[in-house]
């Protein structure tokens, strides 16, 4: 699938001119491939999803399958399956009745109907449930009830928007594994739109966070976590902490950081801008709290910080910790049980490793 340059712009409310609530995004998405549409409400993602399903008409730019242009291409002719957030069930209607709805609409009928919702229902783990009616289920068993209403119909694309914030977050973690799988034996080409950075992390082949109707950044979980090329991402997509650092000097694959709170080292691979930092250039520096390595406050190479807080909840220990610079860090350590414990007001050092020094533009502020 491909989408070019597409736009999509509203009339603005209480002053002349427009709203774009999708500004130009250009994305190739791969067969078979599981990718996620990421960011926060308001970003512009469902509204990208909705001109890919053909519910919305886009502005300007193209949306393409399979070579096909399907820009202006009305939903029902698109070969889509859409799951929403909603279920959007008929709640008069069997589980059976339900799923063979799209089979219904394209002419399907007789044996190769009632053999196509048992094979959906199989893959969603929903057999025996035909008889039933949507009331007399579960969320996460409408929510199965959905997904194989839109595999019924092998579409082309799977589009699903937010399937699963609706449910509580222990059923989350079951159906996230179980959806990929679906997507993943189906060979299904599928969007995902979602809020929930962990949901993103654990699912998707490759993600796209967006922010104001663009793409900041397209990349597998793995690169858009180690390797974010802004502090909206690097925000977004998990806890971090930011420092403001100087180039005190570039070596061979090395950066030496000078902060506020004392000398860092950095890959000269952990750089996300577009060009290499300089001697003396201003950066900013983002650590991921489990790459802080709590050490004693005279250890070479670490920053000094005094210990404010600490978390235990079992398998890790989750520390509030304030460098003599005066900003505060957060760090969290696995199987603390093999740490040294460490109590409010104790003097520390803060080591990190140069590869997971993330270095950004110095300009950029949120």
């Amino acid at each position: 699938m491909k989408i070019q340059s597409l736009v999509k712009e509203y009339p603005a409310i209480g002053r002349a001119g427009v709203t774009r609530a999708v500004d130009g995004p250009s994305l190739d998405i791969e067969p078979g491939e599981l990718f996620f549409l990421l960011g926060p409400s308001g970003c512009g993602k469902t509204t990208l999803l909705r001109m890919i399903a053909g519910f919305i008409d886009p502005t300007a730019g193209s949306i393409s399958f399979n070579g096909r242009d399907v820009t202006h291409t009305p939903p029902n002719k698109r070969n889509t399956g859409m799951v929403f957030q909603s279920y959007a069930l008929w709640p008069h209607m069997t589980v059976a009745q339900n799923v063979g709805f799209g089979l219904d609409v394209r002419k399907v009928s007789g044996e190769e109907k009632a053999r196509r919702i048992a094979e959906a229902l199989e893959q969603v783990q929903m057999t025996g449930y035909e008889g039933r009616k949507p009331t007399q289920l579960s969320g996460g068993q409408q929510q199965r009830v959905a997904l194989a209403r839109a595999l019924v119909v092998r579409p082309d694309v799977l589009l699903l928007d937010e399937p699963l914030s609706n449910l509580d977050a222990k059923l989350r973690l079951e159906l996230r594994s179980q959806i990929r799988q679906v997507c993943k034996d189906s060979g299904l080409t599928t969007v995902y739109v979602t809020h929930d950075q962990k949901e993103a992390l654990s699912m998707a082949d490759r993600v796209a966070i967006m922010r104001d109707g663009r793409v900041c950044q397209v990349g597998t979980p793995r690169e858009l976590y180690r390797r974010p090329n802004s502090r909206f991402v690097a925000a977004f997509l998990g806890e971090a902490d930011f420092l403001q650092a100087t180039v005190a000097e570039v070596g061979s694959g090395t950066l030496r950081l000078k902060t506020p709170g004392g000398p860092l080292v950095a890959e000269t691979g952990g750089a996300t801008g577009g060009t290499p930092p300089t001697t003396g250039q201003a950066v900013t520096i983002c650590v991921r709290p489990e790459c802080w390595r709590v050490v004693s406050a005279d250890s070479p190479g670490s920053l000094r910080a005094k210990l404010l807080s600490t978390t235990y909840l079992g398998e890790i220990a989750q520390y509030v910790l304030e460098l003599d610079s005066g900003q505060r860090v957060h760090a969290a350590v696995l199987n603390p049980a093999l740490t040294p414990a460490h109590n409010p007001g104790d003097l520390v050092g803060m080591a990190v490793e140069p590869q997971d020094v993330i270095v950004l533009d110095g300009h950029e502020t949120a």
